[in-house]
């Protein structure tokens, strides 16, 4: 996948800090917890496919499994897109962790209190929209279980 000028502007590593963020917070809202890294990274990525934000179900009540079945291209989209969009997204996480706007620890990513506002507003539509992908993202794809075998189901090694 060639990121056009326009995407390169958009992948920026202050927005893909802001992804991170956002499925940090999701899944710390929904599991009380620590993020896992690559929860936080496959929803970065998947957030960022307009292809899979438009297929995303409006709640987090819907089966992963089934969905996927459902859905048949988001393994395709996520098999052919990840890896170049996870070379996008990591520098935002590292980003976001050297600016102090989120912890690592053994436990995995928690996010600093108040370091970005929970309500998503502002900004464009579109960015909008990727956000609260990412933040429901966060607190969805862990539903069904074993990491390894969701990212599995998405066509990506973990």
């Amino acid at each position: 996948m060639e990121l056009s000028r326009e995407e390169r502007a958009l992948y920026n590593p202050a927005f893909t800090a802001v992804l991170c963020m956002r499925a940090v917070q999701g899944y710390d809202k929904e599991y009380g917890a620590a993020c896992p890294l690559p929860v936080a990274v496959a929803a970065s990525v998947m957030a960022l496919q307009p292809a899979i934000r438009a297929a995303l179900p409006a709640t987090t009540g819907t089966g992963l499994m089934g969905w996927l079945e459902a859905n048949e291209h988001v393994r395709i989209e996520m098999s052919r897109n990840a890896t170049v969009l996870a070379t996008v997204v990591r520098p935002g996480l590292l980003f976001a962790l050297q600016s102090r706007v989120m912890h690592c620890t053994a436990a995995g990513l928690s996010p600093v209190p108040r370091a970005l506002v929970k309500t998503i507003s502002g900004g464009t539509p579109q960015t909008r929209a990727i956000q609260q992908a990412a933040h429901m993202l966060g607190r969805w794809l862990p539903s069904t279980g074993s990491l390894g075998t969701v990212l599995t189901l998405l066509g990506v090694r973990p």
